[in-house]
């Protein structure tokens, strides 16, 4: 690894304006320099500060940073909060009537949500909960559309400590059904559909196939919220329409407090292995980072209108949705669709009529967005935009460029934000006021991140030397544990040989300016439309197909998704020697990978072989294929394969 070299080369260079640099809640390249000095000089004593200031305790912390049982870090532990406490109650005194989320329905119709009413709303619900015999400490399932319903079931969770773990609702039944039972939860929240792209969307039915699947005697309560009009039954001993739930509960509430390390959520996310991993969050560390990142990355403002485009499903739609922004105070908008529906401008329509400051999208929608039309965005008023930002995975320059020049008409800084599900909030991003941007890179750590890069044996590398990204010291918003997996959590982020530090799975390399450039991960995840895919479960998926008996995923460059998924596939019988029937075989494999795992998994190239390119030993050579994948020369050392043939039939690419 630390004989990676970067092949980008990227000399552009772009500072903030005066004007933004001036208003900046971080303002100049010094005031950054000083919070970093600040962090580097008395480290625990920089993040109380910062606690005590930022978040309201039902009972102080006397305990900052417990690092005894290292690598399960505690943070404030003595201390007590509530997480919807400090997203709702604390602003009834001083903005009670103003607008926290700006709904805007797939069909376009738009509803405005106060603070006022969104604390009644998460109260009544968070009744209800309670009303089923929900309480502290227990698991629930959120499989919801995109919708203020998603944020008041999420807020409601942690209103009463109840543990919540949302699940995208792209995901199939099979993939409900893993989280579902590895939560062990009591209780599902779902919605009868959902619409995208005008279409209505069932989501009951895959519940329902879910808690068939054995495991799931646990739960006791699923909550249906009407969407869609979907005809639908509920079984009337375990299943209540949200409606029905709600409208007969006090909008009271009072918050259940907890400390500081209760968790807040469980989120899975795709290993290199199999099953599903459950991150596991605390309270007050997580909502710590969420709001610091705002203030500091988005430089937010009382008089922003905040747009994130995640999906509650993933770690970005809690942070940057459900959590940050309201935490914050901020008026945000939240979208049921698609970006590309009635037509390629919904975003930029978005962005004129709600007047939106501040805008987070992945790479992946941006790609997108130029090739259904990459002057679209002129025909419309963006005038509002101060900020711009990109989340997901690293967006290639001249994207960045088109987003800055066409989007941001040269005048906004874009926030190139690294982070991960495991870390809460951003690690490595632009302080817009503080700091010049180049494309293609997410700049800096942010204050009392202490980022650097390491070769296999956790020593530091220097100069444009790539290695394995490694937070070296422990910070409030990090991963807690991997549900009830611990060593699983030790052995995928503090391996012995990285000495103490957060191994992040990525490589990255630093330039001149100490910038640091993302190249891709060190394991076998993929990055499809920023979202991060376990090779293992597509595979695993693949050989649960009775005519498989073997697979193997690779990820090859894909100028809209970032990675397309290529599957390498054995079958048990022979190997289609015809178009037509290969073809036929293809479409099969691909819907069945879409019922196994979900949509967005399916590979979108499956190549057929009497065997796969391996060792004497058995392993199957992965960088033969990823090379075969990109259709490369092979230029590496293939003395070794078991099968050296097996290559050239595995070019044949199924038109």
């Amino acid at each position: 690894m630390s004989n990676i070299q970067s092949v980008l080369h990227e000399n552009r260079v772009f500072k903030p304006s005066d004007d933004f640099v001036k208003q900046a809640n971080v303002s100049g390249m010094d005031a950054y320099k000083a919070m970093c000095a600040e962090a580097e000089k008395d480290y625990a004593g920089f993040w109380a500060n910062l606690a005590r200031n930022t978040l309201l305790w039902h009972k102080p912390f006397t305990k900052t940073l417990d690092d005894s049982n290292a690598p399960f870090y505690k943070w404030f532990e003595d201390g007590e909060l509530n997480v919807s406490y400090n997203c709702l109650d604390k602003h009834l005194t001083t903005q009670p009537n103003k607008t926290a989320i700006i709904f805007e329905a797939d069909d376009g119709k738009v509803t405005n949500v106060s603070y006022k009413e969104l604390h009644g709303r998460v109260s009544q619900f968070a009744n209800g909960l309670k009303s089923r015999g929900i309480k502290k400490g227990d698991r629930v399932i959120i499989y919801m559309p995109m919708s203020v319903e998603a944020v008041v079931a999420m807020q409601a969770c942690a209103r009463i400590g109840a543990i919540h773990s949302v699940v995208f609702g792209g995901f199939s039944s099979k993939s409900l059904h893993e989280r579902i039972t590895d939560a062990q939860a009591v209780a599902v929240i779902t919605a009868d559909g959902q619409y995208r792209g005008g279409k209505a969307m069932a989501l009951k039915p895959a519940v329902d196939e879910a808690l068939t699947l054995g495991g799931c005697e646990g739960v006791h309560t699923v909550i249906v919220y009407r969407r869609t009009g979907a005809d639908i039954d509920l079984d009337e001993d375990r299943e209540v329409w949200w409606h029905d739930l709600f409208n007969s509960q006090s909008s009271i509430c009072e918050p259940e407090w907890v400390g500081a390390e209760h968790p807040l959520f469980l989120l899975y996310t795709s290993g290199s292995t199999g099953k599903p991993k459950g991150v596991q969050h605390s309270s007050g560390g997580y909502l710590l980072g969420a709001m610091a990142s705002l203030k500091w990355v988005f430089d937010y403002k009382d008089s922003d209108i905040f747009w994130c485009t995640a999906d509650v499903g993933w770690i970005t739609g809690h942070s940057y949705v459900a959590y940050g922004p309201l935490a914050m105070g901020a008026t945000q908008l939240i979208f049921e669709g698609v970006p590309t529906y009635p037509d390629a401008g919904r975003f930029w329509k978005m962005i004129q009529d709600h007047k939106v400051t501040t805008f987070y999208t992945a790479p992946t929608a941006i790609r997108s967005l130029i090739k259904l039309g990459g002057d679209l965005p002129k025909q419309y008023d963006l005038s509002s935009l101060r900020l711009l930002g990109t989340v997901g995975e690293p967006i290639n320059p001249e994207a960045w460029m088109w987003y800055y020049e066409t989007v941001g008409q040269s005048r906004c800084p874009i926030v190139d934000t690294w982070w991960q599900t495991e870390t809460g909030c951003h690690m490595i991003a632009p302080l817009p006021g503080a700091m010049p941007i180049k494309p293609g890179t997410c700049t800096l750590p942010l204050p009392g991140i202490m980022a650097t890069i390491v070769n296999e044996a956790g020593d530091e590398v220097h100069d444009e030397h790539g290695g394995f990204l490694v937070i070296k010291k422990p910070f409030p918003s990090q991963i807690r544990t991997i549900w009830g997996d611990p060593d699983r959590y030790i052995k995928s982020y503090f391996p012995e040989e990285m000495k103490g530090a957060y191994l992040a799975g990525d490589s990255a390399h630093r330039d001149g300016d100490g910038y640091f450039w993302i190249m891709g991960r060190i394991d076998d995840v993929l990055n499809v439309s920023g979202h991060r895919l376990g090779t293992m479960e597509i595979e695993s998926a693949l050989v649960s197909n009775p005519l498989v008996a073997e697979a193997a995923v690779v990820g090859k460059p894909h100028e809209v998704k970032g990675e397309s998924v290529v599957a390498f596939v054995v079958l048990k019988g022979s190997r289609p020697t015809d178009a037509a029937s290969a073809k036929k075989l293809v479409d099969e494999l691909r819907n069945w990978v879409g019922k196994e795992i979900g949509p967005i998994a399916k590979p979108d190239e499956i190549r057929f072989g009497e065997n796969l390119p391996k060792t004497r030993s058995g392993k199957i050579m992965r960088r033969l294929l990823r090379a075969i994948a990109k259709g490369e020369e092979i230029t590496q050392d293939v003395s070794t394969l078991e099968n050296p043939a097996i290559l050239e039939q595995l070019k044949e690419v199924i038109k």
